[in-house]
């Protein structure tokens, strides 16, 4: 997995009005989210974890409120951007809500399930970063600190988890992710 972001991509999030602030939280989470999706060793696509992970929060470009994720996703299919990637914006809110979550925050009713690993990995970054910037962990040169103590963090600071249902879920993706990691960190090792 070769991808690289590119500086086109954020001179576009840059010419849609998203932030300095938000760019800079934008490409640490393609950052992660890649550095993440090369230690899963799993047949992932670069591009659309990095590319999904840069233009999550397009939306922040209009609103910080719940609904970014839903007016990212219209704003990158102006903007011509792929469905896989749109559908990350938009289902990236609390890790990909259901019907009746989607429904309770006044969101269009449908279901926000993540289905694809790199899907995952992107919203997984997101939830890493957030951590790592808001400097809950002293990871110093160590961001692993932020992974290891993953579950901890959550349930000790709601902000993370949010509720009991998207607790659940992002607890879910750290599983299975730090299992593919370890597979693959396994494998490489014989």
């Amino acid at each position: 997995m070769n991808y690289n972001i590119h500086a086109s991509d954020i001179e576009l999030l840059r010419a849609t009005g998203v932030s300095d602030d938000d760019i800079k939280h934008c490409v640490k989470v393609a950052e992660k989210a890649l550095e993440i999706a090369r230690r899963a060793g799993a047949n992932i696509d670069g591009e659309l974890v990095g590319r999904g992970a840069l233009f999550h929060d397009l939306g922040k470009a209009k609103t910080h409120e719940i609904e970014h994720g839903r007016i990212g996703a219209e704003m990158g299919r102006q903007l011509g951007l792929p469905k896989k990637i749109t559908d990350i914006m938009e289902k990236h809110i609390r890790g990909g809500l259901t019907e009746a979550e989607a429904e309770g925050l006044g969101l269009p009713v449908k279901n926000y399930s993540l289905n694809t690993l790199e899907e995952k990995i992107v919203i997984y970054a997101d939830r890493l970063v957030d951590i790592i910037i808001d400097g809950i962990v002293d990871v110093g040169d160590d961001e692993s600190q932020a992974e290891k103590r993953f579950e901890e963090i959550l349930r000790k600071y709601p902000q993370y988890g949010k509720n009991e249902q998207t607790l659940n879920r992002y607890l879910n993706y750290h599983n299975e992710i730090q299992i593919l990691m370890a597979n693959a960190e396994r494998n490489s090792n014989r």
